[in-house]
């Protein structure tokens, strides 16, 4: 492309500070060097994670920065010792990058990458910078920082390669975005991790992307009952197009909801599924199975 090794004007939402509203700006993003690729963004999600880096609920955050990590796009130019990507590739940034070598991508019990911005911030060190300590952003003269290496809220990012997965070119990338976070998120709740059985009954609080997800989690593992909550009634038609069997919004009881659910199954149910990231959602689904020990 015509960009390519050359710097980029375009606009981004930048975070300038703890607790700031976002502002549009026009930022310079710079070539992808060795082993990185510059995608120019074409769809972006929001996911509460981001919410929690803008308040300062994430450690090791420098300001300014690029926020976003639920993305799809496609690649302008890659750099040095690129092979596997190549201007033009359908890709999704990965907010846990896969090296596809190290022990803990080689394990089939875990997918923290051990190349990951998470080992930086474990070790003290600011966790928004490339994986040479530099970052490719700038505004007003400034450096900008990136995010979990994606940086989504900017109309193009530079990205290492490891943390890069090549789509399918007939994937829409307005859904497609929803693969960078949310959707595996929800999804891998059910299937991988809480590996919810056949015939089983489940409860999903919170009916956003990770919520829907989880549904669909649930019925690919043959839940047989599919409980959907959630206070906006609005949602309980996509949650009963993705699988949820029956829908309850707690404003339309008097009692607490972990109450009409007992009511509802008889003996609560087996699998629960908190997708808010609520501390008190998370104490009333624990809570009827503590009193009841």
């Amino acid at each position: 492309m015509a960009t390519a090794g050359k710097v980029i004007k375009c606009r981004a939402a930048v975070a300038w500070s703890v607790g700031q509203p976002l502002t549009i700006e026009e930022v310079e993003v710079q070539p992808p060097k060795s082993h990185e690729v510059r995608i120019k963004i074409v769809s972006s999600g929001i996911c509460r994670t981001d919410d929690h880096a803008l308040h300062g609920d994430m450690k090791n955050i420098n300001f300014p920065v690029i926020l976003g990590h639920e993305g799809a796009g496609i690649v302008e130019s890659v750099g040095e010792q690129v092979t596997e990507l190549k201007p033009g590739d359908k890709v999704i940034p990965l907010c846990i990058p896969q090296c596809g070598k190290c022990s803990s991508c080689l394990s089939p019990h875990t997918n923290c990458c051990l190349k990951t911005h998470f080992l930086q911030c474990s070790m003290s060190e600011a966790q928004n910078v490339m994986p040479d300590k530099t970052t490719r952003f700038s505004c007003k003269g400034k450096a900008v920082y990136h995010f979990l290496w994606t940086s989504t809220f900017s109309e193009y990012t530079v990205v290492p390669t490891d943390a890069v997965a090549k789509i399918d070119d007939r994937a829409p990338l307005d859904k497609a975005c929803l693969f960078g976070c949310g959707f595996p998120t929800g999804y891998g709740a059910a299937v991988n991790t809480a590996k919810v059985e056949p015939g089983s009954t489940c409860a999903i609080f919170g009916l956003g992307a990770i919520g829907l997800s989880t549904i669909i989690g649930c019925k690919s593992s043959g839940a047989s009952r599919i409980i959907a909550i959630d206070i906006n009634s609005n949602k309980f038609e996509k949650a009963m197009f993705f699988g949820a069997t029956e829908c309850i919004n707690p404003k339309d009881y008097c009692k607490p909801i972990e109450d009409v659910i007992i009511e509802m199954t008889g003996h609560g149910v087996n699998y629960s599924f908190e997708c808010i990231g609520s501390t008190d959602v998370m104490v009333c689904m624990l809570k009827r199975w503590v009193l009841s020990c």
